[in-house]
């Protein structure tokens, strides 16, 4: 679902969804890296897991209502029990417009909504939630929620207009930018852009850009599911084969050859059970 107007600065898709009715056909996923901060509540079934790593036989449980930071990695997920949910995609500078808190608190982590707005608030959205099953009666009761913490943030006023015209110029060409230059024409030293940049993305410049350039890599995959890998890595802003390689698997867990053999049916959500056959 699209978000109003007053919205779309901030907040990129809300959806929901209920539970299925069949079970999960793997344990476990790589949530990959997107360059976006996700606000996720689940409404039945146990609360969100997430595992260390490919070892980690045990997790660590969150609320039910979990806000992701922006995150440069993979993290791997419980998915052994499908829950009915709903939640919200957010652009950089959510995390200061709607929370009050600069997106670097909140990158690489997952955190208890309450941490981020106090415990009577979450649970009162839980509540609103729970009272109806219907998909779009919880839609807008989450929208309602982040239209109200909008108009009461004063972090607003924060958002420096020249670090956000600079991350949108990150956006359109990530393989492209250059930083100092970015940096320069913002009026600000290396130290202080970066910073700045950090405040609403929730990663240092460089480090946002590759995880758009993957993103991207990952839309021309799934137009071309049989590519030139030479002429694709050169295509994406890679120096070489080699060189996309290594990153894709350091963004995804396993090689592009194996997350095509995979097919995922959604491009960021890797079944690692099928991952780990290959």
């Amino acid at each position: 679902m699209r978000a109003p107007p007053a919205l779309q600065p901030w907040v990129a898709q809300v959806w929901a969804c209920a539970r299925p009715d069949a079970p999960s056909a793997h344990a476990r996923e790589h949530s990959l890296p997107s360059g976006a901060m996700h606000l996720a509540i689940r409404l039945d079934g146990p609360p969100l897991r997430i595992y260390a790593d490919a070892d980690d036989r045990q997790g660590r449980d969150y609320a039910m209502a979990t806000v992701g930071g922006v995150r440069a990695g993979y993290c791997i997920k419980d998915t052994a029990h499908p829950a009915a949910s709903v939640g919200a995609v957010l652009r950089p500078g959510a995390a200061l417009a709607l929370f009050g808190v600069s997106a670097a608190e909140l990158s690489e982590r997952h955190f208890d909504l309450s941490d981020v707005c106090g415990r009577d608030e979450a649970e009162r959205l839980c509540e609103r939630l729970a009272a109806r099953s219907d998909d779009g009666y919880r839609a807008g009761v989450l929208l309602a929620f982040l239209d109200a913490r909008l108009r009461r943030a004063r972090r607003r006023r924060g958002l420096d207009p020249q670090i956000l015209h600079a991350l949108e110029h990150v956006r359109r060409a990530p393989a492209d930018a250059d930083m100092a230059a970015l940096a320069d024409a913002c009026g600000r030293s290396q130290r202080r852009f970066i910073a700045g940049f950090r405040d609403l993305a929730g990663l240092a410049p460089k480090r946002y850009a590759r995880v758009l350039r993957f993103q991207r890599l990952l839309a021309a995959l799934a137009a071309t599911p049989r590519p030139v890998w030479a002429q694709l890595a050169l295509d994406q802003g890679y120096f070489d084969q080699s060189h996309l390689i290594r990153e894709f698997r350091e963004f995804a867990g396993v090689s592009p050859r194996e997350y095509l053999r995979c097919a995922p049916a959604s491009p960021n959500h890797l079944p690692v059970k099928q991952a780990l056959s290959l």
